[in-house]
């Protein structure tokens, strides 16, 4: 742990001197665990794609500002999440002026659970991918950042309320995107059985 904490420093150190093979094996090592984070923001690929070459410049215009306390990777994700944030503000894709709606508050019950469970990592990505830009950003800053809805309002220049609303939208679209999902499987499933037999 010392190791691998002393060669971060180093890394970074040199980094700061603009040293060019230092600043590739920080994004060579970093990067993939960041084009995640960054996929989790995108409309697709290509969108995160850009969107982590964007982080990794501001990282290394800031990275004189990282004090070396707390996790250099949750400072990277920070700045991963800002990055995706102003990516889709420049292309107006956020909603802002949604009319919140009354909040319902989500319960999952087992089915939710026992269906979610069933589902890899990426069937998960791929079903968040396919919220409207809105829903999912407020559902990966609250659900997967960990973000409260008062951070989530001044990132995204929203109410507290809209937040909440688009956090309630995204978990019943998510709830219905399974269940059609898991509907869709189980036909298909049974139709198999039937003309084996």
């Amino acid at each position: 742990m010392e190791n691998k904490l002393l060669g971060q420093k180093e890394i970074i150190r040199q980094c700061l001197n603009n040293n060019r093979q230092a600043q590739f094996k920080l994004y060579e090592k970093y990067s993939p665990a960041m084009f995640g984070v960054c996929l989790r923001y995108a409309k697709n690929s290509t969108d995160a794609e850009d969107i982590l070459q964007e982080g990794f410049i501001k990282v290394f215009r800031y990275l004189k500002d990282f004090s070396g306390r707390g996790s250099f990777e949750g400072w990277l994700r920070k700045i991963m999440v800002n990055s995706a944030l102003n990516f889709y503000k420049r292309k107006n894709l956020i909603a802002k002026g949604v009319n919140p709606e009354h909040v319902q508050h989500y319960v999952t019950n087992e089915n939710d659970v026992s269906a979610l469970a069933k589902m890899n990592h990426e069937e998960l990505l791929n079903i968040i991918k396919d919220l409207p830009d809105g829903y999912r950003t407020v559902f990966n800053l609250n659900v997967i950042e960990g973000y409260s809805h008062k951070e989530i309002g001044t990132l995204m220049d929203i109410s507290v309320n809209t937040s909440k609303s688009q956090l309630s939208r995204a978990r019943r679209s998510l709830k219905r995107m399974v269940s059609e999902l898991f509907d869709s499987e189980d036909l298909r499933i049974s139709m198999v059985a039937q003309s084996a037999g």
